[in-house]
């Protein structure tokens, strides 16, 4: 089996694990049935992933958060966007928030519109079904 052998560097290592995360999110959705875009350039549109069944497209912000409870606050990164759907991962941890696209500067993880999931598709689809996103 290879083995790495090189020393990733530390800004690159934190942009591979938070692409990991987006991929996650894109292979949990495709299983689900949805049409999953990839934005070649997010920056200024803030778009992770688009997403679609159809007729209708939405908006999806992945973001990791360094929390360790839910008590942790997020902030507002998408003002002046469309973004629909933000997605939540707890980088040390094994759970995740799928919230709405949210006015306020900051907001409680444990917001009662925000839906906590376990990293695992299962978890995180019972998390998004349940999101109330208004198009």
């Amino acid at each position: 089996m290879p083995r790495r052998l090189t020393q990733t560097q530390k800004g690159t290592h934190q942009a591979l694990k938070n692409t990991s995360f987006e991929s996650m999110v894109v292979s949990w959705l495709m299983q689900d049935g949805w049409q999953v875009f990839l934005p070649i350039l997010d920056h200024g549109h803030q778009t992770d992933l688009l997403i679609s069944d159809g007729p209708n497209y939405y908006r999806i912000q992945v973001k990791t958060v360094a929390a360790s409870d839910l008590k942790h606050d997020v902030s507002n990164q998408w003002k002046e966007s469309n973004v629909d759907c933000v997605v939540y991962f707890a980088r040390n941890s094994n759970w995740g928030c799928v919230a709405p696209a949210f006015l306020e500067e900051k907001r409680s993880i444990n917001h009662p519109d925000h839906k906590i999931f376990e990293q695992n598709k299962k978890s995180f689809l019972k998390a998004f079904h349940l999101m109330d996103v208004k198009v």
